[in-house]
């Protein structure tokens, strides 16, 4: 048989075609198992393919009014990682190729309001979850699963990860007190929550060093109270203006804020910005002149505790309370309200025991629930308050004898303050050195004993700021250990072991890199350099 030119050019293009159709179909063998996920997923199901993230894939949403947050966010988020901008669309037609959908049309209550489930096919990404905040978690395992940086190929592994947490409440304390924090750092330290599916931040908002929240009934708190901070620099204050974007920006993102007036104790910026609260009537001067602020008086920028007290006698105290978390209550529109009531060495037991229950009662009127640390516990509690514990075992046995649901933060585990080792440069160690592997290797439900797991409300670490001076302290402590707390709160304890945790967590050392994270390259975890 013979062959025309024509005939050769027409199978030569046939081949041309073929071979460019091929190569745009080859998926490159990937396996989800190694998808270094944290926290680590409750079931993975890997395929052994891979699905080509390009400037063609459309992100689909079913619901464009409840889950237009979630679309533009992962656009944004894409874009930041690998340089691609998505286009977001909504509608009746669902794609049936090159798109990342995200919907909430499935109705499972093991998923609870957080899971979700995540499947990857060649031509497909579905995430589905019973509502938007389960797709924003899901979407936070889904960015893992891209590359750190920018590439020439953008693949992701097929599988299926069936996800949800082990315990409701997962969130970390940032104090902005001791040193000031403005909103830009505080929104950042929202974003590290987030990524690693934490849900409530904790503000710390008053110490002796600093009252950093504007209440307009009394003004001075903040604007007196806020001047200074630990070694005597420029202190401040978040306006109600400012807060309310705060609260905003974590909502969207679905982290609860839970604001803290510490109470009776850690009190000196308040006592001196109205001596009314003493009861002496005037600011006493609680330490030495070298801590104190000459051009402030009254004002402590030193770091020892227990030696402020309120008045806890005099109903102007109960006034100026009442008035400062009536105001809080009105911009703060989750159910928690943190009355501190930790370490008041200067208030007499009886002083203490009347004054905290008259705190919760004043909490319960403006409709929020109290949260206290464990000393609270001595107290008669008000319905609903929490106890979150940080020191005392004898504390969380009386808080389970009543009844009460317990917020794990054990000091010698959790506290981000903690120095790694003695050769940290910054930090305390007053509680613990903790290295990565120490704030890991604990578990709520078992670290005291004869405490039911029904008790346990969740886990928090606490951020103190004594040694914290900008955004790079800040990340210093908090990165590499964060991640680790974050899997402890979503991840069973059947589920996990440092071994599995911290290969994962070397992973992320690009992760932190390309997020600008000033972390902390603990020995212990095999970091990959390349």
């Amino acid at each position: 048989m013979r062959y025309s030119s024509n005939t050769n050019l027409f199978y030569f293009f046939i081949l041309i075609t073929l071979s460019i159709v091929t190569s745009c179909s080859q998926r490159t063998p990937m396996d989800l198992n190694k998808g270094n996920i944290i926290p680590k997923p409750r079931s993975i199901n890997a395929t052994g393919s891979s699905f080509v993230l390009n400037a063609e894939t459309q992100i689909y949403v079913d619901n464009a009014e409840t889950q237009n947050f979630n679309s533009q966010y992962l656009s944004k988020e894409i874009n930041k990682l690998v340089g691609l901008r998505l286009e977001n669309i909504s509608g009746k037609n669902t794609p049936e190729s090159g798109a990342i959908i995200l919907s909430v049309a499935v109705n499972d209550s093991q998923l609870g309001d957080e899971g979700y489930q995540l499947s990857i096919t060649e031509d497909l990404i579905n995430l589905t979850a019973n509502g938007p905040q389960g797709v924003f978690r899901g979407i936070q395992t889904l960015l893992q699963l891209l590359p750190a940086s920018l590439q020439e190929k953008v693949e992701i592994a097929t599988g299926t990860i069936i996800d949800s947490p082990e315990y409701g409440y997962r969130g970390s304390m940032l104090d902005v007190a001791r040193h000031f924090f403005d909103v830009s750092s505080i929104k950042r330290y929202i974003d590290f929550l987030v990524y690693y599916k934490m849900n409530v931040l904790h503000l710390h908002l008053t110490d002796d060093q600093g009252w950093r929240i504007e209440i307009k009934s009394w003004p001075k708190l903040a604007e007196y109270g806020g001047l200074t901070e630990v070694g005597g620099g420029k202190g401040g204050f978040i306006s109600q203006r400012e807060y309310i974007e705060i609260v905003k920006y974590a909502a969207e993102r679905y982290i609860l804020i839970i604001p803290e007036i510490d109470m009776p104790g850690h009190t000196q910026a308040a006592l001196a910005s109205y001596p009314e609260l003493t009861c002496e009537g005037q600011a006493r001067m609680v330490a030495s002149i070298e801590e104190m602020s000459i051009e402030f008086p009254g004002l402590y920028t030193g770091t020892e505790v227990g030696f402020s007290t309120l008045c806890t006698d005099q109903e102007m105290t109960y006034k100026i309370i009442n008035d400062v978390i009536q105001e809080l209550a009105a911009i703060t529109p989750g159910p928690y309200i943190h009355i501190g009531g930790d370490e008041s060495h200067s208030t007499k037991k009886e002083d203490y025991i009347y004054f905290m229950e008259r705190a919760q009662a004043i909490v319960t009127s403006h409709g929020k629930k109290s949260l206290g640390w464990d000393e609270i516990a001595q107290t008669n509690l008000e319905q609903g308050t929490v106890v979150q514990f940080w020191d005392s075992e004898e504390n969380v046995a009386i808080a389970v004898s009543k009844g009460a649901q317990l917020l794990m933060s054990p000091a010698k585990k959790a506290y981000l303050d903690m120095q790694y080792d003695s050769t940290s440069r910054i930090g305390l160690h007053w509680a613990a050195y903790i290295e990565v592997d120490d704030g890991y290797n604990w578990d709520p439900s078992i670290y005291v004993p004869n405490v039911p797991k029904e008790s346990i409300f969740g886990i928090e670490a606490p951020l103190w700021a004594e040694t914290t001076e900008d955004m790079d302290d800040i990340e210093y402590l908090a990165f590499p250990r964060l991640p680790g707390y974050a899997e402890i709160g979503w991840t069973p304890l059947s589920d996990r072991n440092w071994d599995d945790y911290k290969v994962r967590l070397a992973a992320h050392g690009e992760r932190f890199r390309a997020m600008e994270i000033d972390y902390y390259p603990s020995d212990r975890v095999p970091w990959k350099t390349d």
